[in-house]
């Protein structure tokens, strides 16, 4: 038995071992190489350090990263345990529209915000057509407009991740509180929002690394325009001009070890409100 469940994991563990591993230490492998693989060399490494455009890209990520994530973490706390007062059955079936959206990103969600918000964009000339100014200070093709498309796909993404949270709260939780006389926010305040805290925190950590990965739709809105780490790897990778894949590899490596410190970071602050609270 035990020799044919280790046959069986066999592909399993070809097909890590191909589509993780071997890209990550070529990866790793090329960022330590020159121009053209011309040998090993730290230079890839000195040029990002030395170079602001790459500063700048590091911080417009980690910012956009940071204020989507806590906005989308924010909004989902509250939509979750408003599911959570549906039936079960709209719970279901919200959670499969949830599923749907937070499957919605990259180039399709790029061009239905460009035909909805866009310059020519159904409501930006439907409020134009009626005088209305709601959209005149908003331009999608900013930072404002690539918040607001990683709020999108990081609010159904949070909701999936919180709502098996909610549902770890017992009622009978609940009703004790509530013969103790504590009122529905107290609850919240001094129990339910205690033993939630940690998973809220594991979720941010989450919806950061995703927004900090993301490519495709803010390619796809702003082009080269707006500098963004994942869009400078691109660029270096496909070559707006001429292609330094050794240098991408670099900044790739960089990236991983910034969503390697931000996770840990997140375990440390997850294990020490669990100390807090026991």
């Amino acid at each position: 038995m035990n020799g044919m469940f280790l046959i069986s994991i066999i592909p399993f563990f070809i097909l890590v071992l191909l589509f993780l591993f071997v890209p990550l230490f070529f990866m790793l492998y090329s960022s330590f190489q020159g121009e053209g693989g011309s040998g090993f060399t730290f230079k890839q490494y000195l040029e990002i350090f030395q170079n602001t455009y790459y500063h700048q890209a590091f911080k417009n990520s980690i910012i956009i990263s940071f204020f989507s994530s806590l906005i989308a973490i924010v909004l989902a706390v509250f939509a979750t345990y408003s599911i959570t007062l549906f039936s079960k059955k709209i719970q279901d079936r919200i959670l499969v529209f949830a599923n749907l959206t937070a499957n919605f990103a990259g180039i399709p969600l790029a061009f239905a915000f460009i035909v909805i918000l866009g310059n020519s964009g159904l409501f930006t000339l439907l409020f134009k057509h009626f005088g209305w100014d709601l959209l005149n200070s908003f331009n999608l093709y900013s930072w404002s407009g690539l918040v607001l498309i990683y709020i999108y796909f990081q609010l159904p993404l949070a909701v999936m991740l919180i709502y098996p949270v909610y549902q770890g709260i017992q009622a009978q939780w609940k009703e004790s509180a509530a013969l103790l006389g504590a009122s529905p926010l107290q609850f919240w305040l001094r129990i339910g929002g205690p033993i939630i805290l940690p998973s809220i925190a594991g979720t941010f950590s989450i919806l950061f690394a995703n927004a900090m990965g993301a490519y495709a739709s803010a390619f796809a809105l702003t082009g080269s325009t707006y500098n963004l780490v994942t869009i400078r790897i691109g660029a270096l990778t496909t070559g707006d001009i001429f292609a330094r894949p050794e240098l991408g590899s670099a900044i790739a490596t960089l990236l991983g070890l910034t969503l390697v410190v931000a996770l840990l970071i997140n375990e440390w602050l997850t294990r020490r409100i669990r100390r807090d609270l026991s």
